[in-house]
């Protein structure tokens, strides 16, 4: 194994500056609602909502990096062809990039046509290095034009740095084939797919909504693996490595139980970040064992939760890169 922290001190969070209901991704997120308001007063609660957990965060002492609304038509989409338009999903950053311990940054295929737009790979390393932040390489995973099989980033996968062990839930935003690509890319021992149904019957869209690995404990909604050679080998492997807690289906699909993010202050105290509703949606029982491993941080989320389909954990891109 290495010798490598699962957690960090510092995120990366884009400012919503574009939100709304994004019409493409709702075709297989059960996770977003309309709300009866302007499109005007959900960018403006969503934009509350941001800046209230960006100082949350910096409060207790993470370093949080903010990609500000690009320059009008920005040239450094993958397709050139294609004219910038709305980006409605851009407060969720980590679908779309992660950054790695030896310096790499790497960017993913998105499935919305319109999400491909928040690509901005240039901008994201332009930032880190500002800000003193070594990147050595930027790679793409699959071909920058990809059009038929999706892998979205770290909402697709959960990554376990320490034991190189990363797991992921099929879906239409990640596929198999691209999936063992990356494994093999950046030489992970081991990679864990499994099928998930919701209660409705289709596949979890992302799998950072129903499972979240900490330092020494993972949140997941084993309920939602319905092969049981699947769930049994998801659970002995994170069994050997994690104090595993167990969320329900109701948990994970009506209050984002397993959409959180530990993360640590400066100073190395470990946080765990969570939306108001995921921590109301907890038991008494499980937030006591949540706060063994850490300091819990709860803020309000509500429009970007409903609107969005994603809540605290998407919201943040995990920066491993070694700073100067």
């Amino acid at each position: 194994m290495l010798d490598v922290s699962r957690t960090t001190d510092t995120v990366l969070m884009v400012r919503p500056y574009d939100f709304g209901f994004n019409e493409e991704t709702g075709l297989d997120n059960q996770f977003q609602k309309r709300l009866e308001m302007s499109e005007q007063e959900i960018n403006t609660r969503a934009n509350t909502e941001f800046q209230a957990m960006v100082d949350i965060l910096r409060a207790e002492g993470v370093t949080v990096l903010i990609l500000e609304k690009p320059e009008p038509f920005h040239a450094k989409l993958f397709d050139a062809k294609q004219v910038p338009g709305k980006v409605p999903d851009a407060i969720f950053p980590n679908n779309w990039f992660s950054t790695e311990h030896d310096g790499t940054l790497i960017t993913y295929p998105m499935a919305a046509m319109n999400r491909r737009h928040e690509r901005r790979p240039e901008d994201v390393e332009k930032l880190l290095r500002a800000n003193g932040y070594k990147i050595r390489n930027v790679i793409n995973v699959g071909k920058l034009d990809e059009t038929n099989r999706f892998l979205e980033g770290t909402g697709s996968m959960i990554i376990d740095h320490r034991a190189e062990v990363v797991y992921a839930a099929r879906s239409n935003r990640c596929d198999e084939e691209q999936f063992d690509n990356f494994i093999r890319l950046r030489f992970y021992e081991q990679g864990i797919l499994f099928n998930t149904k919701s209660v409705k019957g289709t596949p979890i869209y992302h799998t950072n909504v129903m499972m979240s690995i900490g330092n020494e404990f993972a949140v997941i909604c084993l309920d939602c693996i319905y092969d049981k050679v699947e769930k049994k080998q998801v659970q002995s492997s994170l069994e050997a490595s994690f104090d595993v807690i167990e969320i329900s289906m109701d948990q994970m699909e009506n209050f984002f139980c397993g959409n959180i993010l530990q993360v640590n202050s400066a100073g190395g105290t470990p946080l765990i970040v969570m939306s108001r509703c995921a921590f109301e949606g907890f038991t008494k029982e499980q937030i006591n064992r949540l706060e063994t491993h850490g300091k819990i941080l709860s803020m309000d989320l509500t429009t970007i939760e409903s609107v969005g389909g994603g809540s605290a954990r998407c919201m943040m891109a995990e920066i491993f890169s070694e700073k100067k």
